[in-house]
């Protein structure tokens, strides 16, 4: 058995949940952490001197536990797997081949390091300021961004987390999140294919 890890990152809206649910039908025997499941009780997420919680930092995470399931995964991915699908028609029988793909998922997963440092593959969906912030105006979030949140916080949040990744993470393919859905898929899932069969896994076809 043999395991591989991607890591799909971006800003906020980007398309990063889509790409990795499309991920997950295509490649058989993979599974989905997401780190948007790790978010602290509002309650306990700092507020700066505008008044504004401090989401976008991995401060307001549960990174220790994101981290925990990432080992579980590393230390028993084929029951995992069977845990969270556990039709037989979507797992494939276990043979020592066999890869193992987690589907890591969120918008600071390449900011943290030791997280960074196990994924095998990187990508990172980006799109233009406007289209973000009028993805990001469409959504409904608990608790509800409030007025002018998104150029007071979000934006300005992304720009130095994203320079940040630019001097302590390597090895990330930045894809154009404007692209349809089916090309970033192709794109991305191809590329995958590429390390699971460098990873003697031969059954993973476009």
């Amino acid at each position: 058995m043999k395991t591989l890890i991607v890591g799909v990152g971006g800003m906020t809206n980007g398309g990063k949940s889509t790409l990795s649910k499309s991920l997950k039908e295509k490649i058989p025997n993979s599974c989905i952490i997401a780190q948007d499941s790790f978010f602290k009780d509002d309650s306990v997420v700092p507020v700066d001197s505008n008044g504004f919680k401090q989401y976008d930092t991995l401060d307001a995470l549960h990174m220790d536990i994101m981290m925990s399931e990432v080992d579980a995964w590393q230390r028993d991915p084929e029951t995992i797997v069977k845990n969270i699908d556990p039709a037989p028609e979507k797992t494939i029988p276990s043979s020592p081949d066999d890869v193992f793909v987690l589907i890591v998922e969120g918008f600071l997963i390449f900011n943290h390091r030791a997280l960074n440092e196990l994924m095998d593959k990187r990508y990172f969906l980006e799109i233009p300021y406007d289209t973000c912030k009028e993805r990001r105006s469409l959504r409904v979030y608990k608790p509800p961004d409030p007025p002018g949140y998104f150029d007071g916080h979000v934006w300005p949040m992304y720009l130095k987390n994203r320079q940040e990744i630019e001097g302590t993470a390597t090895g990330i393919l930045f894809l154009d999140g404007l692209k349809s859905k089916e090309d970033l898929l192709a794109t991305v899932y191809q590329d995958v294919c590429v390390e699971m069969k460098r990873l003697k896994y031969s059954d993973c076809k476009l």
